[in-house]
């Protein structure tokens, strides 16, 4: 692949196929939505050339089966094993399942928990089904994001029914060791809350080992619902795909209850793609998967040099960057001056969380001259402040 090569001219198509290229105009460079610049694995183009020459009629409503062993091989891989096809829903993709983890697993009035900053349709599904969100700050410490227990135990109340995880985190680039996630677990049995676990991002990690929840023992495993997809790894976002996953076949049937009648049938140009993704684009995932490490350790460098005052922790997995610029005499409108001044186009922190008004996400999934354009652009509006 040439993942150098990338260019804006090229990445900005003319067709108007991008999402993330065609929302600002033209001399502002997009490094926000999260999917990647780099060209898919010829492997999944492949895989869905040969099943569009094949019966495209309504398939198997629980999806395909070689698909369905092939995500059960994948999870037994990380730890989470025993599965059968009966434990996993095929999701049109992971945020449609998050909503119906919020609305099979509390009512409204119930209290959720999760950490913050976080994956905002978390927030939104929470806010739009009226629950009421409770949030625990992850704690910046000079090692990385830590979760504050002790502020976790407090939140509880006899409303309390739910616990929303996103790991790797999102937009932190957490990933949990096996003592937090163990923690995690005591408290929710302790409580007996369910937990919804997000792990779209578990096969783009740099250090660690990914560790479902659902993992560590059969209690919690009867108790929590995991949530994956193909389209962070394999960049494969607009195909859409995912898959709800639990031991405890009663909280699949509920899934399928709240989202009878709205998330369609299993799509089989998505099912053909994540196949031939599983089966055939390891290499390709290794190769990206070493680049976008290269692209994080050469933010790393670039902010300790060039932008120290910029708060900063290296993520351990996903493609995001997350900044602090809450010390920035514009920190209150800190995305309107990227996009204005440094012509950036980042998310916005408040999306992740009341209190992230003056943080920014970057996305990295992209040539290694553009991430140095796109800092050294931010690095010029702050050195204007000297």
């Amino acid at each position: 692949m040439q993942l150098d090569h990338l260019s804006p001219l090229t990445l900005r198509d003319p067709h108007g196929y991008s999402g993330k290229w065609h929302f600002y105009p033209e001399d502002v460079l997009p490094m926000w939505v999260a999917d990647m610049d780099f060209p898919i694995s010829p492997a999944i183009v492949q895989g869905i050339v040969e099943r569009l020459q094949e019966r495209v009629g309504y398939p198997q409503m629980a999806g395909d089966r070689q698909l369905l062993q092939l995500i059960i091989q994948q999870q037994g891989q990380h730890g989470l094993t025993g599965l059968t096809p009966e434990h996993l829903l095929l999701t049109t993709s992971v945020v449609p399942a998050i909503y119906a983890s919020v609305l099979a697993l509390s009512s409204p009035g119930d209290e959720v928990i999760t950490q913050v900053p976080v994956y905002h349709p978390f927030l939104h599904a929470l806010h739009e089904h009226h629950r009421v969100a409770r949030y625990n700050p992850l704690l910046r410490t000079p090692t990385g994001w830590e979760i504050d227990f002790e502020h976790l135990e407090s939140l509880v109340t006899p409303r309390t029914r739910l616990l929303m995880l996103c790991n790797p985190q999102n937009p932190t680039g957490r990933v949990f060791r096996r003592d937090e996630l163990e923690r995690l677990a005591e408290f929710a049995l302790r409580h007996r809350l369910w937990v919804m676990s997000d792990e779209l991002w578990a096969d783009l990690i740099y250090e660690g080992v990914h560790i479902p929840i659902a993992s560590l023992g059969p209690e919690i495993a009867q108790r929590t619902v995991t949530l994956t997809g193909p389209c962070k790894t394999y960049n494969t976002a607009g195909l859409g795909g995912g898959v709800a996953i639990s031991h405890n076949r009663q909280i699949v049937a509920a899934l399928a209850q709240v989202a009878k009648g709205l998330g369609g049938h299993p799509n089989v140009l998505s099912m053909a793609a994540w196949r031939a993704a599983l089966e055939h684009a390891q290499d390709w995932l290794q190769e990206v998967r070493t680049y976008l490490k290269g692209n994080r350790d050469f933010i790393t460098g670039f902010m300790a040099e060039h932008l120290p005052q910029v708060g900063y922790l290296p993520p351990e997995g996903t493609y995001l960057a997350w900044f602090d610029f809450s010390g920035a005499p514009f920190a209150q409108e800190v995305h309107k001056v990227m996009l204005e001044r440094a012509k950036l186009g980042l998310n916005d922190g408040r999306i992740f969380g009341p209190q992230y008004q003056g943080w920014l996400r970057l996305n990295f999934a992209t040539s290694r001259h553009l991430v140095q354009e796109a800092l050294e652009r931010m690095a010029r509006v702050m050195q204007t402040l000297d």
